[in-house]
């Protein structure tokens, strides 16, 4: 793949992804049950994230990041993808939905104050968007900044936000016009943790990804100054959401890949010394229609994922492709998982076995940054409409 980032050349990347492999290969896979068991990331492989530079390979190299772009950053998710979802997660936000944010949108003084803290782990930041009746859609969004003198009150509440409970800044996205007169009223900002009338909830108990942290966040009259707004513009708010939420579905997906392709390993090992009869079971034809339609799925979910990210830098694409590889990618996972489980039998079903937690971990993936029904209807609305267009 030809490289399309100046900032990071071909060869330095490729070391960077040996890098990563080799730590999540070695590093991170031995300890995925004591991750699952604890419920947290051990602070000897946060320690190992942070010096490597993952809570800012996706931050530009002038505020302190490894600079990848979504091509590289690709790569990278389908590496990380390979072990415990919650790994990625410890650093996602601030590379992600969160980071992007301010990197796609805010002010050089933001980004100055910010981007190096977040590149460093310094600051997690967090994506303060879902809440009750709020969540792939964000216009029906309730939280409220109303102007106070030069700055704003925040009221409302926001769930399932991820490392709410480690951020030292939360991106809120809250609605300061509940009628404007065009767009959607929608802003966002930049909330240190620390501000009064800030309370964060217990973790979630959640299905799976386990050592992952979620919980509610409320803003009761949070007082913030007219710095916070993102931009410095009130109307950047839900365009910055979108781009955010459609830079990360490629993410996703080529996450989701990566866990497929976890799944086909443990698939293929298993079936290779796990005997019925004295035979062993990938002898079957059937198990082996149950590994061809693994390898198939993530064969083809690497190259759209691959693909879209490549429409994403060049500008060609960056709405259906985003929510077509979203869709596929996590689609496909859920099947491939479901495949394991089928193919280790009854020892798939048991707690301490990868492919047990791979079925419930994945589950999410086709939840969050947009369903898969609001994927389809993206892709197929916005066909329609390109359709439409060109009869005008």
């Amino acid at each position: 793949m030809p490289n399309r980032n100046p900032d990071v050349p071909d060869d330095v990347f490729a070391g960077v992804l040996a890098q990563l492999n080799h730590f999540v290969r070695t590093r991170v896979v031995p300890r995925e049950l004591e991750i699952m068991i604890t419920d947290s990331i051990p602070a000897d492989l946060r320690k190992q994230a942070t010096d490597m530079g993952l809570f800012g390979y996706a931050i530009p190299q002038e505020w302190g990041g490894l600079g990848l772009d979504l091509v590289q950053d690709v790569e990278v998710a389908m590496a990380l993808g390979y072990t415990s979802l919650s790994l990625r997660s410890m650093f996602g936000t601030n590379n992600g939905i969160a980071g992007q944010v301010l990197v796609g949108f805010g002010t050089d003084e933001q980004k100055a104050r910010w981007l190096p803290d977040i590149a460093s782990g310094d600051v997690v930041a967090s994506f303060a968007l879902t809440e009750d009746g709020a969540g792939s859609n964000p216009a029906g969004l309730r939280t409220t900044a109303k102007a106070d003198g030069d700055g704003w009150i925040l009221d409302g509440s926001k769930r399932f936000i991820t490392n709410a409970t480690e951020a030292g800044l939360f991106v809120v996205f809250a609605r300061t016009d509940p009628k404007p007169p065009s767009g959607n009223g929608i802003a966002v900002f930049l909330v240190p943790s620390g501000l009064a009338g800030i309370e964060v909830g217990a973790k979630d108990a959640k299905m799976g990804q386990e050592g992952s942290r979620t919980a509610d966040v409320t803003f009761n009259h949070v007082r913030i100054g007219p710095d916070s707004l993102v931009g410095g513009d009130g109307d950047v708010g839900y365009r910055a959401a979108m781009t955010s939420l459609a830079r990360g579905r490629i993410h996703i997906a080529a996450l989701s890949v990566g866990q497929a392709q976890r799944a086909l390993d443990e698939s293929v090992a298993y079936a290779s010394t796990a005997k019925q009869g004295g035979t062993a079971i990938g002898d079957f034809q059937l198990v082996q229609a149950m590994l061809a339609d693994q390898q198939t799925g993530v064969m083809a979910g690497r190259a759209l994922a691959r693909e879209a990210a490549k429409a994403w830098v060049e500008n060609t694409d960056r709405r259906i492709a985003p929510s077509a590889a979203k869709l596929f990618c996590t689609e496909m996972v859920g099947k491939v998982a479901d495949l394991a489980v089928q193919i280790h039998g009854g020892t798939g079903y048991m707690r301490e076995v990868p492919v047990e937690r791979i079925y419930r971990d994945v589950r999410l993936l086709r939840l969050y940054e947009g369903t898969s029904e609001i994927q389809r209807l993206i892709i197929g609305g916005g066909l329609v409409r390109a359709e439409k267009k060109k009869a005008l």
